[in-house]
């Protein structure tokens, strides 16, 4: 099969990021995947690059991204060389950024707008669930690993000392570079609770919606995707025995071929996100 790749292709919201797609030449119009990226995640990380190409050859037209103020740049997207946008990021610029991405790419001549699919990895699966609340142009919601709740900010004195100091840092623990979190974020977050709100977003989806997880997730227990599975009316739960995080997958990845979980995880969601309702 021809594949179509367009790499780094500049999109703007508050400021500018990188987005690629992925698809087969193909006469008819195909149902668009918009990949998004979890936390310290960025489009280029471990087996993205491999899980697109997969999704490609099953006859989707697939995006990644990078979040705009997530740490890397239009010259180094691949890097954290930016850490200062990383510490400026929030929920409602990673929604501004993936509203961008969707009203580009849905009106592309190869894509079926009305078979637009979000696919989100950890963080970016609570960022996709409330987008897909709110975007009457998603027809299908897939998370892999995602959290249920966004309110995941330091607590009692670690919380105060961040109010005080106005940042707080967390290593890499794959870089080593300390990572800063300004205390905007958690003002924003205050400013858009109602919105922010992953369980109401939930109770409001009408698309059907697919939870992935892996049963030895080291990082966000099964029981947020539970919580997913229970809020929302027309939904799925799909648990992958032993898979952790990133269902097998790491940076850098070696190879064309994906980590047997993750290969679990992308067929299942192929089948779901064909499936004629």
């Amino acid at each position: 099969m021809n594949l179509i790749q367009q790499k780094n292709i500049i999109l703007k919201s508050s400021r500018q990021f990188l987005a690629d797609a992925i698809f087969p030449d193909s006469q008819e119009k195909l149902p668009l995947i918009i990949f998004v990226h979890g936390y310290k995640g960025y489009k280029d990380w471990g087996a993205w690059e491999v899980m697109g190409e997969q999704f490609a050859e099953a006859g989707f037209y697939f995006v990644k991204f990078n979040f705009s103020h997530n740490g890397t740049t239009l010259e180094n997207p691949n890097d954290f060389v930016d850490l200062e946008a990383f510490g400026e990021n929030n929920y409602a610029k990673e929604l501004d950024d993936l509203e961008v991405v969707i009203n580009h790419f849905k009106v592309q001549k190869e894509v079926d707008s009305q078979n637009v699919i979000l696919l989100g990895h950890s963080r970016g699966g609570g960022i996709s669930v409330i987008k897909a609340s709110e975007n009457q142009s998603i027809s299908k919601l897939i998370t892999l690993a995602s959290v249920s709740t966004l309110d995941r900010f330091p607590k009692d004195e670690a919380f105060e000392n961040w109010k005080r100091d106005g940042v707080y840092y967390v290593e890499n623990a794959r870089t080593k570079q300390k990572m800063p979190h300004y205390f905007q974020f958690y003002q924003d977050f205050e400013k858009n609770k109602g919105r922010l709100d992953i369980e109401k977003a939930c109770e409001n989806l009408r698309i059907p919606a697919l939870f992935i997880h892996g049963s030895t997730d080291e990082s966000v227990p099964v029981s947020h995707s539970e919580n997913l599975r229970h809020w929302t009316q027309d939904s799925q739960l799909i648990i992958i025995n032993n898979a952790n995080h990133t269902f097998g997958a790491k940076e850098p990845w070696q190879g064309t071929q994906l980590p047997n979980d993750l290969q679990e995880a992308v067929r299942a969601s192929a089948v779901f996100a064909k499936r004629k309702d």
